[in-house]
């Protein structure tokens, strides 16, 4: 049977939910000049993928952290993947808020959840990793014992990694960046050249020189 990790990168590849373009790189909001395109949101419009990931995610968490209690979910691309595999896995789930809600009780933390609980943190996609170190912040504040992250996808970036180690947080992706790129260039979505540019990406996103090498 082929490793998950394979398994959850070629269904990503198939629906562009991670999608390369080294020729003609997309710029991120940071002005960056990014190879790949991702938006896991997608995956819930795909049931046959969607499938996958979520038994994947449930697969992980009982293998990963077997002690977990409850699902939080990072709002909003985490939400509906925490709630679907809480149902799969017949646990509570809830999610954080990027902020307080302006009105009525002024929750963060949607959902019930006591102190000491178990938690672990259902996110779709790591980078730089500091949205979903925001949400363990919180919960920790509320009295979760945070057990880790679980995610779809990450891209393995230095500064990501070195975030979620300052923070004690650990995170288990089912696929990750350097697999779904070797996945890629197998399947013919991209040459075997372009792996190695690939990686230089990940590796020092500020660095464009990854873009003349192609050239």
């Amino acid at each position: 049977m082929e490793n998950l990790d394979r398994v959850i990168a070629k269904d990503l590849l198939s629906i562009k939910a991670v999608f390369f373009r080294p020729e003609e790189p997309f710029t991120w909001a940071s002005g960056i000049k990014s190879p790949v395109y991702c938006d896991n949101r997608l995956t819930l419009t795909a049931v046959n993928v969607r499938n996958d990931v979520e038994n994947g995610l449930a697969e992980t968490i009982r293998k990963e952290y077997p002690e977990c209690e409850v699902l939080m979910g990072t709002s909003t691309a985490g939400i509906a993947h925490a709630a679907i595999t809480g149902h799969i896995m017949g646990i509570p789930m809830g999610y954080v808020r990027a902020s307080n809600k302006d009105h009525g009780r002024q929750n963060q933390i949607e959902g019930e959840l006591k102190p000491g609980q178990k938690v672990v943190v259902v996110e779709d996609l790591i980078s730089t990793a500091g949205s979903c170190i925001e949400v363990v912040n919180v919960l920790r504040e509320a009295g979760a014992e945070v057990l880790g992250i679980v995610s779809i996808f990450t891209y393995g970036m230095e500064r990501g990694l070195k975030r979620l180690a300052d923070a004690n947080v650990r995170n288990v992706s089912l696929t990750n960046f350097d697999v779904i790129a070797q996945v890629a260039a197998e399947e013919g979505y991209i040459s075997n050249d372009d792996v190695a540019r690939l990686i230089a990406f990940r590796n020092n996103p500020s660095d464009e020189s990854w873009i003349k090498k192609g050239e």
